[in-house]
């Protein structure tokens, strides 16, 4: 089978959350059938990336994106009713790169909705991965922000939502990464077609550390200029951290992730609080942790952070927003811990009770070893895209 894989960016190296999925896919798909991606280049890493993956037989494209000029580009959607994404992800290039290749290919895979707009105008074989209902997000964000960031937000969210029904119902398949999302899709868009394709963890590369974590050490991992990681790290270091700090003086966040924002870079100068920025590798860091923290208030899906977490045998304290995509047993696999109070018993008391930490990150590993292995999880992948197929050769 010839793909044509969309991805809003350059899907390698798996470095951050949407690139190890958009990756680990891409890697799955090649073992079995031609794949060409076509992108949008986030700066010189992801063009240099483009070559390489030229180079691993994957034929690539990648469009320079320039985040500001997007976004003036995206102004005249406030005119014509439309989502501000498919303007800030809008690209007359690309389409341009679809409209060229679509004819020779039997099945075009879109990752995010917004790049599923480009395939839209073309008939045949389709799927879109949602991952989630993006217009949940911005609805999310509407009631975390204050005027005019609201009003802004909940726009978003209406108009997002008219496109992905339309999108919806127009392709094969609509592909999420838990059954709780699937389960929102059907409520709000009852009749389109969906599957639920989970995420995986790399279980060889994330491995528990053979040497005693450091006391206290808190460690967050995340890009750090995605305002859900933003929001999360904020709260925690300035209303959870000092009270965990008043039982607990050495213990420290050390918030690990690539492009923190001017208010991430702030944090830093909080008591115990770390800010690394780039690393080359998280796992120098999840090493010496003795607790990984997700406490994000605004999250859908798995949350990769808890799973990589999990996977190295740490203790997970995370809110239901982390870890509601996750299954397990909440208390067994992985704390449960929404709002400051919960959060500095949960981990005040694994600070406490060293023991009780090793216990939970035993059974952590254990866990995403029998339900997230990559090869699991994706199983039903190459089951998705015959079916999609399927369905327009019996139509033709």
């Amino acid at each position: 089978m010839k793909i044509l894989f969309l991805a809003q960016r350059v899907p390698y190296p798996p470095n951050r959350g949407d690139k190890i999925l958009s990756w680990r896919l891409i890697e799955r798909m090649k073992r079995n059938h031609d794949v060409r991606v076509i992108a949008f280049a986030h700066g010189k890493d992801d063009i240099d990336a483009a070559k390489e993956l030229d180079k691993k037989g994957i034929p690539t494209v990648a469009v320079p994106y320039h985040h500001k000029r997007q976004l003036i580009r995206s102004i005249p959607q406030l005119v014509t009713g439309g989502p501000l994404t498919l303007g800030v992800y809008g690209s007359r290039r690309i389409q341009r790169e679809v409209d060229r290749v679509i004819a020779g290919v039997d099945l075009v895979y879109a990752f995010s909705s917004s790049m599923g707009a480009f395939m839209l105008p073309h008939k045949g074989p389709q799927v879109m991965h949602m991952c989630e209902l993006d217009s949940d997000k911005w609805k999310q964000y509407a009631a975390k922000a204050t005027f005019p960031k609201n009003l802004i937000y909940a726009r978003e969210h209406k108009t997002l939502f008219e496109f992905e029904k339309k999108l919806a119902h127009a392709v094969d398949d609509n592909v999420f990464v838990t059954p709780l999302e699937q389960k929102i899709f059907q409520d709000l868009i009852p009749g389109a077609p969906s599957s639920v394709l989970r995420n995986g963890v790399d279980l060889q590369y994330y491995k528990p550390a053979t040497t005693p974590p450091q006391p206290g050490m808190l460690v967050f991992t995340g890009v750090m200029n995605y305002y859900p990681n933003v929001d999360g790290c904020v709260w925690f270091s300035k209303e959870v951290l000092p009270r965990i700090r008043q039982k607990h003086p050495k213990a420290e966040l050390v918030i690990v992730g690539s492009q923190p924002t001017p208010e991430v870079l702030e944090l830093a100068k909080l008591p115990g609080v770390t800010v690394t920025g780039f690393v080359k590798d998280t796992r120098d860091y999840l090493n010496k942790a003795a607790i990984c923290v997700a406490p994000l208030r605004i999250a859908r899906g798995i949350q990769n952070k808890a799973l990589e977490g999990m996977a190295m045998g740490l203790p997970v304290v995370g809110t239901t927003s982390s870890t509601q995509g996750i299954g397990g047993i909440a208390g067994q696999h992985y704390i449960v811990a929404d709002g400051a109070d919960a959060q500095v018993e949960a981990i005040n008391r694994l600070l406490d009770e060293p023991e009780l930490g090793r216990a939970l990150g035993l059974a952590a590993r254990k866990y995403v070893e029998d339900n997230y292995d990559w090869e699991v999880t994706f199983a039903e992948l190459d089951r998705i895209m015959e079916r999609a197929v399927a369905k327009h050769r019996k139509s033709a």
